[in-house]
């Protein structure tokens, strides 16, 4: 289901009868036609098993399940969208940055710490991005949230991809990542303050960045 983007701050997705699509509660602006919203209490399309994942996971941002006939706009505090098409690859996004996606990908989690081990963990507590992230997996869209527009990096074999941790948004395809220090990084060319450190993203994909270092 392609969304459509109205401006950088309001997308509109076009539902036909049998589709439906999940949204962030409150995310609905306006709609025509004969639409429903109902609060969505299985976690999406990974079911009990990704509704459990995601309370355990801390990535329990509440949804809605949009279905009928019709055109719904969204958009969620004012904050900048990004529209992500995936070709059966997964896409690896904090709940909270999710506006709304196709019912038709599916839903689930990933424990951060298997991509890096323990400064994967340490990611987690570094950037309060949490140690578990959402994942959506298949073919259809995701319209996902961020801060000041976002640019889209490609991960390449031998052409790793350097990221302040809040300034990360998503990343997608077959993409390994892990936490490491530069002691005077964020001082000398970073935007934040604290301890030194960039997640390094390598393999095949790409990355996501907002021009903020505000979450959401």
């Amino acid at each position: 289901m392609p969304f459509r983007e109205i401006n950088s701050k309001m997308v509109e997705a076009t539902l036909a009868p049998g589709q439906k699509l999940f949204s962030q509660r409150g995310a609905m602006l306006a709609y025509r036609g004969e639409v429903s919203f109902t609060p969505n209490i299985q976690g999406g399309q990974g079911g009990v098993a990704s509704m459990i994942g995601r309370r355990v996971a801390g990535e329990s941002t509440p949804l809605m399940t949009v279905e009928g006939s019709g055109t719904v706009l969204f958009g969620h505090g004012g904050h900048h969208i990004q529209v992500i098409s995936l070709s059966g690859d997964t896409l690896y996004v904090e709940a909270d940055r999710l506006l709304a996606f196709d019912g038709t990908l599916q839903q689930g989690t990933m424990f951060m710490g298997s991509q890096g081990g323990v400064m994967g963990m340490v990611r987690g507590q570094v950037t309060g991005q949490g140690l578990f992230t959402t994942t959506l997996k298949g073919h259809g869209a995701v319209a996902v949230m961020a801060h000041g527009g976002v640019i889209e990096l490609p991960i390449a074999p031998g052409r790793d991809v350097h990221v302040d941790p809040q300034a990360y948004v998503a990343h997608h395809g077959e993409v390994r990542n892990k936490l490491s220090t530069a002691v005077g990084w964020r001082d000398m060319v970073g935007r934040g303050s604290g301890e030194a450190f960039q997640l390094e993203l390598s393999g095949s994909g790409a990355v996501y960045v907002q021009a903020s270092e505000e979450k959401l």
